[in-house]
């Protein structure tokens, strides 16, 4: 395959950053939560207005599906390549002090959403003026809701796959960044097979028998019994779970009681449950559930689980990872492209998209400069390095310019 197509791909989308910034700073100005964006649905469609796109909405979610009509030869009988931006912030205050910081109290774009959107726009722009190479056609796929909202489930339900190919060749490569502080600037990471973990929540309620607390042999202790479950939890991952399958349990809230002379009737334990197999997944819930009730039942009270269930493993076709790491050391320096060696027990919800066609996700790194270490995502004062964005945009567009490729007999 050449890599000809490649050439100026850099370079056009450091020409644009200007705009790719101005964009991302407008949407972290105005964050919005969850699967209704009016807001930030109405920036994406501003900036796709004047480009030779076919543009949908959704009727679930306040989503946008664009889709760019390659004209070299073969482009209409051509395959389909599907790009992702998410849209949506977190609930959480933002202590950046940067100029553009959020105007919203409460919601921030700490995950790095608003530069997903702006870097698929100016992927969007780059590709629409070099439609002449694309054999083919390029969906991007603007997202709400992916910040436990299962948003990507909402759009393929409401016909997205079928809905960017319209008739012709399906989607053959679906392909999504997500930027991270933590890694350094400009560098692409990703790998085959699992990239992130399953994410499930976890309630367990212990319910014993109330009474003073001067007087606990009157009672069922509902406390104790949940503090032991917890720690069974614990040792349960240990040595139950494979370690080179492994498995994250943890009990991030205890809740029990009013006041100091109470002995409380319940114990509530509130959680999450990793895996990066989904195998491992089934059999971790499944521990989880005769664990609790066990323990319980040895004290002579009971325990109820609830399990609700969260996004699935994120797993990265080998063929599309390999494909995407090869194009990013192509198009960056071989120094650029890291293959992962392990996943990261994060979570997302791309990982429908991949349930349903070949394609990966990458990592972008957007470490700010100055040393120290960077504040990650979900932090309240998380900041990128916004030059990394021109190379978010050029892999974006790489990748389909080179799936495309009229010339390389795909």
């Amino acid at each position: 395959m050449t890599l000809q197509v490649l050439d100026g791909v850099s370079e056009a989308a450091r020409d644009q950053l200007g705009d790719t910034v101005a964009l991302r700073r407008r949407i972290h100005q105005q964050p919005e939560l969850g699967l209704d964006l009016p807001e930030t649905q109405a920036t994406v469609l501003e900036a796709l207005d004047d480009l030779p796109v076919n543009v949908s909405t959704g009727s679930s979610t306040t989503s946008v599906v664009a889709v760019l009509q390659g004209e070299a030869a073969g482009a209409e009988a051509g395959p389909t390549v599907l790009l992702r931006g998410d849209m949506d912030a977190l609930p959480m205050p933002e202590d950046t002090g940067l100029d553009y910081a959020s105007t919203v109290d409460g919601v921030m774009h700490a995950c790095g959403h608003d530069a997903h959107v702006a870097m698929l726009a100016g992927a969007a722009r780059l590709l629409a003026e070099r439609r002449g190479e694309l054999a083919g056609r390029v969906a991007f796929m603007f997202q709400p809701g992916e910040e436990g909202h299962h948003g990507a489930r909402f759009m393929l339900d409401e016909g997205l796959l079928a809905e960017v190919s319209d008739g012709a060749a399906p989607v053959s490569l679906a392909f999504a960044i997500h930027q991270t502080p933590t890694i350094p600037s400009g560098v692409v990471a990703s790998r085959s097979q699992a990239l992130l973990a399953s994410s499930d929540t976890l309630l367990v309620t212990v319910r014993g028998r109330g009474g003073h607390a001067s007087m606990p042999h009157h009672t069922l202790d509902p406390i104790p019994i949940a503090c032991e479950i917890v720690t069974a939890l614990q040792a349960m991952v240990t040595r139950r779970v494979d370690a080179f399958d492994p498995a994250v349990v943890t009990v991030a809230r205890i809740q029990a009681g009013t006041t100091s002379n109470v002995i409380p009737e319940t114990a509530e334990l509130f959680g999450t449950i990793r895996a990066v197999s989904e195998a491992t997944r089934t059999a971790v819930l499944e521990d989880v559930r005769r664990l609790a009730a066990g323990i319980a039942a040895a004290h002579g009270a009971e325990a109820e689980v609830e399990l609700e269930p969260g996004y699935p493993v994120t797993v990265n076709d080998d063929d599309s990872a390999g494909f995407v790491l090869d194009t990013a050391a192509a198009l960056l320096g071989s120094r650029a492209a890291v293959r992962m060696p392990t996943p990261i027990m994060g979570a997302e919800d791309w990982s429908y998209v991949l349930q349903q066609v070949p394609g990966a996700m990458a990592f972008l790194g957007t470490a700010p400069g100055g040393g120290g270490r960077a504040a990650p995502n979900h932090s309240n004062r998380m900041v990128i390095d916004e030059s990394a964005m021109a190379v978010g945009v050029a892999t974006y567009a790489a990748v389909a310019l080179r799936w495309l490729d009229g010339t390389s007999g795909r």
